[in-house]
């Protein structure tokens, strides 16, 4: 029955209302109600959708025994709308539609990517009334569509989408949904329990009890007040449980006139009524009840069948339905509460349970539903069976395709426990601790791992294992550690898996055929282990910092060359594209040993091999297509990445930049979201090096906030520190050092010396911008000496031009001097305009007044050449207020005005604020009155809106735009309507011309 007055709630009902009118009017909003059973929560979300009109309401229910499979319920939820997905940008297109099962997909999925597409359908489904998803019985609802819908709720601004969740008050719904707004649902006070009883309302799930209410019936005038005291005082307020025992009273006793039994007919709570209640019914009807309560979906039509197999009356499941236990609707069974099918559950032996599970099995496995039917027969399964555990694995696998990590992992540890073979049993727990970590739970992840370790005795799968305990280290904890861990298991798979003279490309044969062994595909495989350890280690390493552990690792990987005369083909391929991955090999060992040789000194080596690496980099042609989300897309963003770390070590920041950058767009159009935190360190910190400091900081508050949600530690530290540097520029102190001190309180004792580097980078930039030059000079001098853990060669180098303009200002020209010349070492083999223009401006720093100003000059004329003019902006800038101001000092102030004045103007653009002030101080020194700058135009953005019309003057389409910001269409367009007036523009053209 409708349920038209509910006592006690008023404040919940306030909320609700406020929540559908946020809706109707095109917000998004987001509400918890918590509860133990029977305190109401369903009630409430029924009265929600029923006054959500005009917005589209779409419901599920999440059901214990399909708790760990992926996506039922985002399943029941979206299917009344799947139609919709075709409007979504093609990579979260696909994600949803394999999550839904409606098609299968191209390539394995991230469950951010899902989660993204899900925010976009839901944002369609909102149009034109306004949407409210109600969810109930969280507590069941299965990880992968929680994960999705989470994601959703926190993302919801514009999209006039709202989500209802009722869920029991748990430690683990707690964490999941802790920021959301939520409501705890306490027991009702006498005065509402009277209420309720008194206006014959069959309690909070408005539906008719098994005892039919007759006592509270009789009660005409309803319950006397001291027997509401005592039920009230006896439930704890609960509504379900005044209900029910008031309906086991006689008139008499509700009335007051005959005594209250003493106990109440509690017994163990509300499961030990409902347990008594279904005791009571025929055996037909009990076993019937089992199959609804084992097969958790509510199908009619399998319910029935099975039944019927097990040898119960097709009447059976009526009877149920007249004794109040169950709802049929046309194709779906109900069980009136949740603590009914526990009570249903709890009374059936094992045997019943199991003989249910098989017959399930069966049904389903004929009908080709072969994830539910893997579960029900590891569900009957009494002892160890591979075929079953092989069933269940393949379940898991399928689930994390399809973007379902969390609950793969549980279908997989699974399968594992039904794993009769230990080296099969190994595996699979290695297979769950990947898909527990994808799937944000590196507690359970490191558990499996453990397990997988101490069975397996294979040396391939005990590196594999190594080298997923590396990432996990990586990711979160000691990169020192990682570094040991990777090195360690290269050194043992290599020992273990390639014949003595494989790894050599110039020893001689072996006289026992080992030259034919190193072309077999075993080792070829092997040899591909090993590489891709040691390109793990030479990450690990350059987080460190550790320069010798860099050399060590291209040692071995030079090694690793095939030898002379090797064939080429599938044995030296990872997959059948024969000449990528053969190419793909050469370029990771190229990176490796050019790095390794140029650590050791020989950096002529060196720089032939990273510049033979860098030819082999792709042209970026294909960096925007949408729909090519496959293995290549995370093979070309790696090498990207690669790419860039070896313009670094070239002196080329420039290069550097443009490979980064273009890393983060390869990412986020193929949906590498799960690398997508790491990657976006990158492109973050080239958008930096390239003058882009707004969308910089856009880039890192967006990596910070998936880096978290992902528990990705060490790629937060990394967010932060470019936050910090980015503040540094634009003197806002504040920020800066909080940005900083957060980032190395994660960099020190994770020892992450190229995060703590930058950090301490920011603190000594920003000392020199806001002109503390000694405290600047002694920041910035102590960058050289931070060892490995603390320090960091690359930012060492990155910031010498800051190194060298502190020393001069504090008057140490010595160590200006000795930074200038380390630069110009460094920058031997670099060939960029941008390296060499940097150089020119420390040489400047350290000339005399004569020479230094034909030197600035030259750096200008540098960075004011080719298609690099924008990116060099702040460079350029910095540069020509050093030029002005040697001009302005030797008296020749008309040359320096146009200088002093462009670089005014560049600051004033960029936001840099104390760098703005020291020009427009130095104008007015040179004789020319300024007029204090209004605030940027961009400056007027939030930092959504900012990516936004970034993304749109590079001509990237709306729905694309959505699908690298995981945003909706709509919220695109949304924010696009807000930013045009803000900037004083009309068309795309003007965005993109101001932008330029």
């Amino acid at each position: 029955m409708a349920v038209d007055r509910i006592s006690g709630r008023g404040d919940e009902l306030e909320a609700i209302e406020a929540l559908l009118k946020e809706v109707r009017s095109g917000a998004g909003r987001a509400l918890v109600l918590r509860g133990e059973p029977g305190a109401g929560k369903s009630t409430l979300l029924e009265y929600a959708a029923r006054r959500a009109a005009p917005a589209r309401v779409l419901s599920a229910t999440g059901a214990e025994p399909e708790s760990g499979m992926a996506f039922a319920a985002l399943h029941q939820l979206l299917r009344p709308v799947a139609g919709l997905a075709d409007a979504l940008p093609g990579a979260q297109r696909d994600a949803v539609r394999a999550a839904l099962g409606i098609a299968e997909p191209a390539a394995a999925q991230d469950r951010f990517l899902v989660a993204a597409g899900v925010l976009s359908l839901l944002a369609e489904a909102a149009v034109p009334g306004g949407l409210v998803c109600v969810v109930d019985d969280f507590q069941w609802v299965d990880q992968a569509s929680a994960d999705a819908l989470l994601f959703a709720a926190r993302r919801f601004g514009s999209d006039g989408a709202g989500l209802l969740i009722g869920t029991r008050d748990t430690p683990g719904t707690r964490q999941a949904l802790r920021t959301l707004p939520a409501r705890d649902l306490a027991g009702l006070d006498a005065g509402s329990a009277r209420e309720m009883l008194a206006t014959g309302m069959t309690g909070m799930t408005g539906m008719t009890g098994m005892t039919g209410m007759t006592g509270v019936a009789g009660a005409a005038a309803g319950p006397a007040p001291a027997v509401v005291d005592a039920l009230t005082a006896a439930t704890g307020g609960n509504p379900l449980a005044l209900r029910e025992t008031a309906g086991l009273l006689t008139a008499e006793q509700l009335a007051g006139r005959a005594p209250l039994p003493d106990p109440l007919p509690l017994g163990d709570g509300m499961a030990g009524v409902y347990g008594g209640q279904i005791a009571r019914l025929p055996e037909d009807t009990r076993l019937v009840l089992l199959v609804a309560a084992l097969e958790g979906r509510g199908d009619v039509r399998l319910i029935r069948a099975a039944g019927e197999r097990l040898g119960a009356s097709p009447d059976a499941l009526y009877a149920a339905e007249a004794a109040g236990v169950v709802e049929i609707r046309p194709a779906e069974v109900r069980f009136r509460h949740p603590l009914i099918r526990a009570a249903v559950h709890a009374g059936a032996g094992p045997a019943a349970r199991r003989a249910v599970h098989g017959h399930l099995a069966a049904l389903l496995s004929e009908a080709g539903d072969r994830d539910r039917a893997a579960r029900h027969r590891a569900e009957a399964a009494t002892s160890p069976d591979e075929e079953i555990a092989a069933e269940l694995a393949a379940a898991g696998d399928r689930a994390g395709t399809r973007g379902g990590y969390a609950d793969a992992a549980g279908m997989l540890s699974w399968a594992a426990e039904l794993t009769p073979d230990e080296p099969a049993r190994a595996r699979r727990l290695k297979d769950t601790a990947a898909a527990a970590w994808l799937g944000g739970h590196p507690g359970r992840a490191q558990s499996a791992l453990a397990a997988a370790r101490e069975l397996a005795e294979d040396p391939v799968l005990l590196a594999e294992i190594a080298q997923l305990s590396g990432r996990f280290e990586l990711s979160s904890g000691n990169a020192a550690e990682a570094l040991r861990a990777f090195l360690t298991a290269a050194e043992r798979a290599a020992a273990h898996t390639l014949p003595p003279d494989a790894g050599s490309a110039g020893g001689p044969p072996s006289p026992h055929g080992a030259a034919d062994a190193s072309h077999s595909p075993r080792t070829g495989a092997a040899r591909r282990v090993v590489l891709a350890l040691l390109a793990d280690a030479a990450e690990a390493a350059s987080y460190v910092g550790d320069t010798d552990a860099a050399v060590r690792i291209g040692s071995r990987a030079a090694e690793l060359a095939p030898a002379p005369g090797a064939p080429a083909g599938p044995e030296d391929a990872a997959d059948t594209d024969t000449d990528t991955d053969t190419a793909a090999d050469a370029f990771l060992r190229d990176i490796l040993t050019g790095m390794g040789a140029w650590h050791s000194g020989d950096t002529d080596g060196g720089a032939r091999l990273l510049r033979r690496a860098l030819a082999a980099v792709p042209d970026n042609n294909n960096d925007n297509n949408n729909d090519n989300n496959n293995g290549d897309d995370s093979r070309q963003a790696a090498h990207l990445l690669w790419a860039a770390a070896a313009a670094s070590l070239l002196g080329e920041s420039d290069a550097a930049a443009r490979h980064g950058a273009r890393a983060g767009r390869v990412a986020k159009v193929s949906g590498m979201v799960g690398t997508l935190p790491v990657v976006l360190e990158n492109a973050a910190t080239a958008e930096r090096m390239n003058s882009n400091i707004a969308l910089s900081i856009a880039l890192s508050q967006e990596g910070l906030a998936l880096a978290r949600e992902t528990g990705l530690d060490n790629s937060a530290a990394a967010h932060l520190a470019n936050l910090a540097v980015c503040a540094a520029v634009r003197g806002q102190e504040d920020d800066c050092r909080a940005y900083a001190h957060e980032a190395l309180a994660i960099a020190i004792p994770h020892r992450l010396g190229l995060r703590a580097a930058v950090a301490s980078y920011a603190l000594g930039l920003l000392d020199l911008g806001l002109g503390r030059h000694d405290r600047a000079h002694e920041r910035l001098m102590a960058l050289t000496t931070a060892g490995p853990g603390a320090g960091h060669p690359v930012v060492v180098w990155g910031s010498t031009a800051d190194r060298v303009e502190a020393a001069v200002a504090a008057g140490d020209h010595t160590a200006a001097r000795a930074a200038t010349g380390f630069l110009q070492q460094w920058s031997a083999h670099a060939t960029s305009p941008r390296a060499r223009a940097v150089l020119a401006r420390c040489q400047a720093l350290v000339a005399d007044d004569v020479t230094a100003p034909a030197l600035l000059r030259q750096a200008l004329a540098l960075l004011d050449t080719g298609d690099d003019r924008d990116a060099t902006a702040y460079e350029r800038a910095r540069t020509a207020l050093l030029l002005g101001e040697r001009l302005r000092r030797a008296r020749r102030a008309g040359e320096a005005r146009p200088h002093l004045r462009d670089a005014a103007e560049t600051f004033h653009r960029l936001g840099a604020a104390p760098w703005e002030r020291r020009a427009q101080g130095e104008l007015r020194a040179a004789g020319e009155t300024t007029d204090p700058a209004g605030p940027a135009l961009l400056e007027t953005l939030t930092a959504q809106e900012l990516r936004i019309a970034r993304l749109v003057a590079e001509g990237v389409s709306n729905k694309d735009v959505a699908a690298r910001l995981f945003l909706s269409p709509r919220t695109v367009e949304y924010h696009l309507y807000k930013v045009y007036p803000k900037l004083g523009i009309t068309s795309r053209t003007e965005l993109a011309r101001l932008l330029r």
